[in-house]
């Protein structure tokens, strides 16, 4: 679980006019791969997003370009005024990778009033080949690479809590001896890929045996880890949804095998252990801030149990600058909390504390970073530092 390199490497074949030709091809018939292409002329490309299957949520793209290489590509992605979140365009720049381990920012501008709303990706680099996408991907792949490793670490033990509609397993990783009840769970929108990079970095912290914050947590707690809450969205490259158009964070007062599996065996699996503490890690497409969203507006709120919750806040907001408060979702009134989401309802059934963390897809807007933007690398330092946050918030 190395850290991806930020080196970058450069084209050393032929030259230029020898290796490129007039058209460029562009691919997404691979892992979480999505586009589709409209037209393509010399290296400009007119797009457009594959919707979710069964489902009218649209926001994610992952695609490749060959031929690349000594051009500037002109990428638009058009009909965005319909894509699920037209806010997220504004003051957004493409991910880009050229060796599929570093992932910068290609310069793109919005326009609403272009063919339905168009995003035009502006990129000129040294490959061939170059890979583009909402956000940074997470394959699924390198998610089978995180649990194996994970699972071998001293004190790991693991858990297929059930299959997926498109047979693949939901992974679970148990760790510590604690009584305080953790569940991370993440990816519930499999398009959110920051916050499987953001598990990778907590799992970083949890099974190095030097690190004092993943040591304190496994004395202190017994800790239950899903990486990857919906691996057939992340696989068939959704923004929001699985297999069958069903928005897994929606699902959790009545899921059922048909529509929901994911949320059933996990929610079942909670049943068995109950909770004490519990984080659902997201992506925002439209807030360029990291965030916490809480359960306010349960109507079984129990004396003491919103301070819990509140104090971690503080907490968070005093260890890393990459975390806020000012920005983020309304609080919900008081009774009218919404009890098919993960955060209301564990906090609502097992009278925990939970939390949503949010990670822009964005930037920082408080500290911005030109080059990468919100990137894999943050979300994996963040992930410590709320594990950090945890180890104090127990005390």
């Amino acid at each position: 679980m190395a850290r991806p390199s930020r080196s970058r490497r450069k084209n050393k074949g032929c030259p230029v006019n020898d290796i490129h030709v007039n058209t460029i091809h562009i691919d997404c018939e691979f892992d979480s791969g999505n586009i589709e292409v409209l037209s393509i002329s010399g290296a400009s490309a007119r797009l457009a997003l594959r919707k979710d299957h069964m489902s009218q949520f649209a926001q994610w793209f992952h695609f490749r370009v060959s031929g690349a290489s000594g051009r500037e590509l002109e990428l638009k992605i058009t009909g965005l005024n319909q894509s699920a979140y037209p806010g997220g365009w504004s003051d957004y720049d493409a991910c880009v990778s050229e060796d599929r381990e570093y992932w910068g920012r290609a310069r793109s501008t919005f326009d609403k009033d272009e063919d339905g709303g168009t995003l035009t990706i502006r990129y000129a680099g040294d490959s061939d080949v170059a890979w583009f996408a909402y956000f940074a991907p997470y394959s699924m792949e390198r998610h089978h690479d995180l649990v194996s490793e994970a699972a071998l670490s001293e004190g790991v033990s693991y858990r297929r809590l059930g299959t997926t509609l498109d047979g693949q397993p939901v992974d679970c990783l148990d760790m510590g001896e604690g009584e305080t009840q953790v569940w991370l769970y993440a990816r519930q929108h499999p398009g959110e890929s920051m916050a499987e990079w953001w598990m990778e970095g907590a799992l970083e912290c949890l099974t190095d045996p030097a690190d004092p914050v993943g040591r304190t947590l496994r004395q202190k707690c017994t800790l239950h880890i899903v990486p990857n809450c919906n691996p057939d969205g992340s696989r068939r490259g959704h923004l929001r949804t699985n297999a069958v158009g069903t928005n897994l964070n929606r699902e959790w007062d009545t899921p059922t095998a048909e529509k929901s599996p994911e949320v059933l065996c996990i929610r079942n699996a909670m049943d068995k252990t109950g909770v004490h503490f519990a984080m659902d890690v997201h992506g925002d497409e439209a807030i360029p801030a990291v965030f916490l969203a809480g359960f306010e507006g349960i109507p079984s709120l129990a004396d003491g149990q919103l301070e819990k919750y509140e104090k971690y806040q503080s907490i968070l907001d005093r260890r890393t600058p990459d975390f806020q408060m000012k920005l983020g979702y309304g609080k919900t009134p008081a009774g009218t909390a919404n009890l098919s989401m993960s955060t209301t309802q564990l906090a609502s059934r097992f009278g925990c504390c939970s939390m949503t963390l949010e990670m822009p897809f964005k930037d920082n807007h408080e500290l911005p970073d030109p080059e990468q933007g919100w990137s894999p690398e943050r979300s994996k330092l963040l992930a410590r530092d709320c594990l950090a946050a945890l180890v104090e918030w127990l005390d």
